[in-house]
């Protein structure tokens, strides 16, 4: 395992508005092996203020991981990562889009807006737990983060 990853907590920001999927994924990385902290907000206007620490998000951690989901109300998954991607302060945090989309079009357009890659969510309650899981092993033991600034 990556020393990186064991000296720290993991900071993870998920940005979801299905209090379902959030419950999922908060039960998956919990049964993980890297110790992570989870913060969540439910659209993208609360994702964008998260990471620029604008309130009420003065305090919030820097996140080494994004995952992300494309429909959200008030600001879609789309215009927060073109905004994540276009901030020279925010454009090193990975960003995993997380979402139910199969459309092509989201696929080539997440992309092309810099994702670092593109999960589609799956229906079944194990498959998703999965999914979690299999992001927690890819990003957080295998891949070396960015350092934090």
């Amino acid at each position: 395992m990556n020393a990186q990853k064991t000296a720290h907590v993991v900071e993870i920001l998920l940005v979801e508005d299905n209090e379902g999927d959030v419950r999922l994924t908060r039960e998956a990385l919990s049964e993980g092996r890297i110790r992570n902290c989870l913060s969540v907000v439910n659209d993208g206007e609360q994702a964008l203020a998260f990471l620029r620490r604008q309130e009420p998000y003065a305090q919030a951690p820097r996140p080494d991981l994004i995952l992300l989901d494309l429909n959200l109300p008030r600001l879609d998954g789309r215009e927060v990562l073109a905004e994540i991607k276009s901030d020279p302060d925010l454009k090193q945090i990975p960003v995993v889009v997380l979402t139910s989309s199969r459309a092509e079009q989201d696929l080539l357009r997440a992309y092309d807006l810099h994702a670092n890659c593109f999960i589609g969510k799956p229906v079944a309650f194990e498959e998703f737990i999965d999914v979690v899981r299999s992001i927690e092993d890819f990003w957080l033991t295998i891949v070396v983060l960015p350092p934090k600034e």
